[in-house]
């Protein structure tokens, strides 16, 4: 009898511990990678410069840079200078006063920030360049190499127009702002191309100062001197769409080859799908605004002193034609929001 009570009592305490056993064995085990990930980044301060928001990249970026400051519980804001470089330059030496742990920087050109970004650096305050460098070095760039879109613009040129190609060897290139980053390394990438074919002419190169009605306004005046052009390669979607809208208005659509780079998003997808763009040269902004934020991540955490290392991380191209045009080449803001 005795035995078979202390067996029951027995089989009873194993029924009782079991849960709590299992319960203590569901808690797992810490992992202290991830703690002090967190910690580390835990609020720190980011402050954006962008040449201006309101506009596919810069709005594209600073979505992908929220939702990471959001999801680390770190501090995000921008100083938007609305396209005026004398703004950025103030907003900038503001900053160099403020200390924020990192700036991530869109250089209007080459040189209007490089002392600034220097002396931000000097100062202890970690930089990254994005999509647009300055003659200044930083912790980190990334974005488009401008050179591989020259070169990959004038290839595609060229491919069109040598002799007996098309309806004539007469290009136009529009750039931009001409101290810009994406103008002096992108005209480099073309020429270099260029240059091995003498029989290509280049009959009119000239500023649009990323002005839609400005492009629009040249390519008609181009259109009118050499109504037999056969390419063009233009700096920055945004802006060309004004140069094919003088290339359709002239009834010259199939003729004229029109290259064009941006950041990937619809718009410039959909001129590709109507013919406005015969070849869209994409730097994709989903995958820049990822590859910003896993440099922002690893800056924040590391111990080296601002300027101590240097990286750069040119993004893959995506060449975009009516052949390719699809959701995984193309985005909207609201997808990244």
């Amino acid at each position: 009898m005795r035995k078979s009570i202390l067996v029951k009592m027995m089989a009873l305490a194993w029924v009782v511990c079991v849960p709590f056993a299992a319960q203590a064995q569901d808690k797992g085990l810490e992992n202290p990678r991830s703690t002090a990930f967190h910690g580390e980044l835990e609020g720190k301060n980011v402050v954006f410069l962008p040449l201006s928001m309101g506009f596919d990249l810069t709005e594209g970026w600073a979505a992908r840079m929220r939702q990471q400051a959001e999801r680390l519980n770190y501090n995000f804001e921008i100083r938007d200078p609305a396209w005026s470089t004398d703004a950025g330059t103030r907003a900038l030496q503001s900053l160099i006063g403020e200390k924020p742990d990192l700036i991530v920087a869109h250089n209007p050109d080459i040189q209007s920030y490089a002392r600034l970004l220097a002396r931000a650096q000097a100062e202890g305050i970690k930089v990254v360049q994005i999509n647009l460098e300055s003659n200044t070095q930083t912790d980190s760039y990334v974005g488009a190499d401008w050179t591989e879109i020259g070169e990959q613009a004038a290839l595609a040129v060229v491919d069109r127009c040598a002799q007996g190609k098309g309806v004539s060897t007469k290009v136009a290139i529009d750039t931009g702002v001409p101290t810009a980053a994406s103008d002096v390394f992108q005209l480099d990438g073309i020429y270099r191309v260029l240059d091995q074919y003498p029989e290509i002419e280049v009959v009119s190169q000239q500023a649009t100062e990323y002005n839609p009605e400005k492009a629009r306004s040249i390519m008609e005046t181009v259109l009118q001197q050499h109504p037999d052009l056969c390419g063009a390669i233009g700096i920055w979607d945004n802006q060309d769409t004004g140069t094919a809208s003088a290339i359709q208005q002239a009834g010259k659509g199939d003729q004229v080859f029109l290259v064009t780079s941006g950041g990937g998003n619809m718009v410039g997808c959909e001129n590709v799908s109507k013919g406005l763009f015969s070849l869209y040269i994409s730097y994709n902004v989903p995958l820049q605004g990822d590859i910003l934020n896993a440099e922002i991540a690893r800056l924040l955490r590391s111990d080296a002193d601002a300027g101590e290392t240097k990286a750069m991380y040119f993004n893959p191209l995506t060449l975009i034609t009516k052949d390719d045009v699809n959701q995984r080449n193309c985005w909207t803001l609201e997808d990244l929001q």
